[in-house]
């Protein structure tokens, strides 16, 4: 941690290929929201008159503004999230190819290796977000019924349960695509489908190095969301005094704060993976 924060200038970079994506990114789902909103406006949908005292009759009504705006929201993302994926594959085979660069200048620059496993990772996280939300959805769909009182008992232990399970599971399978980019340019491997394989036979040592910086950075970032939130929250008892227009101004530096935050150990993680390497593999690659 002491070493990349000596070196800004790799979080910086880390910080601008993420916002390269990002901000354009975020700029199309915006204009796609307002040419929904023009196509049907929000008061006839009701989510202007959500009762947030109940939350049964606002699970409803937002049941039905969903309804309302799914089939615009389906089109418009049948052709944003395709585009966005393969703008994201561009963007951060290069961005990481020159973290790496930097992080490292005896390493390789290849860009191209670098897109065909950020795309790899890409689909193990879709996959896993996938299973999640389809996991949610039994949830709901076998302790909310029609006709029965809801088991709410059973609807949280599940979820919270469910939610642990895939945050675990991903901190343990996506090691491999994690460690495969350096993989592929610390052992000078011919392919990225070779430096994918090459990850499941590091030993029994480093792979349980790689599990663990996984699970840690898993718990950072839940770390840096609490965080970020009462940064958030708790300027909310003097509302009056300061201001909505403050109160803004603190939510943003809050977002930009877990953002940047986030960017810096995902550097960490990227040196503390060099580390590692040249401890338990740099003697058996030369």
């Amino acid at each position: 941690m002491g070493w990349v924060m000596a070196r800004p200038s790799l979080v910086a970079i880390e910080v601008a290929w993420r916002w390269i994506f990002g901000i354009p990114f975020l700029a199309v789902c915006w204009i796609n929201v307002q040419v929904m909103i023009g196509k049907y406006e929000l008061g006839p949908s009701g989510i202007a008159s959500i009762d947030l005292q109940n939350p049964w009759v606002a699970a409803v009504q937002l049941a039905h503004t969903w309804s309302l705006y799914r089939p615009v929201l389906v089109d418009a993302l049948t052709w944003v999230m395709p585009t966005a994926a393969l703008a994201w594959v561009v963007v951060s085979g290069l961005g990481r190819g020159i973290v790496l660069k930097r992080l490292d200048p005896l390493l390789s620059f290849r860009p191209l290796r670098m897109m065909v496993l950020q795309a790899a990772w890409l689909v193990l996280f879709c996959a896993t977000w996938w299973g999640w939300l389809g996991s949610m959805h039994w949830v709901a769909a076998t302790h909310i019924t029609t006709g029965a009182e809801p088991d709410l008992v059973g609807y949280f232990i599940w979820l919270i349960f469910l939610s642990l399970g895939f945050f675990t599971a991903w901190a343990l399978l996506s090691w491999p695509l994690t460690i495969a980019p350096l993989i592929s340019l610390l052992e000078d491997k011919e392919s990225a489908l070779s430096a994918v394989s090459q990850s499941f036979k590091l030993g029994k040592l480093f792979t349980g190095k790689l599990v663990e910086i996984n699970l840690v950075m898993g718990i950072v970032n839940l770390a840096l969301i609490v965080l970020a939130m009462v940064i958030s929250a708790a300027p909310l008892p003097f509302s009056d005094q300061l201001g909505a227009d403050t109160l803004h101004v603190i939510s943003i530096v809050a977002v930009l704060f877990y953002l940047v935050a986030s960017d810096y150990f995902q550097v960490v993680r990227l040196k503390g993976f060099v580390e590692f390497w040249k401890m338990f593999r740099c003697g058996e690659s030369t």
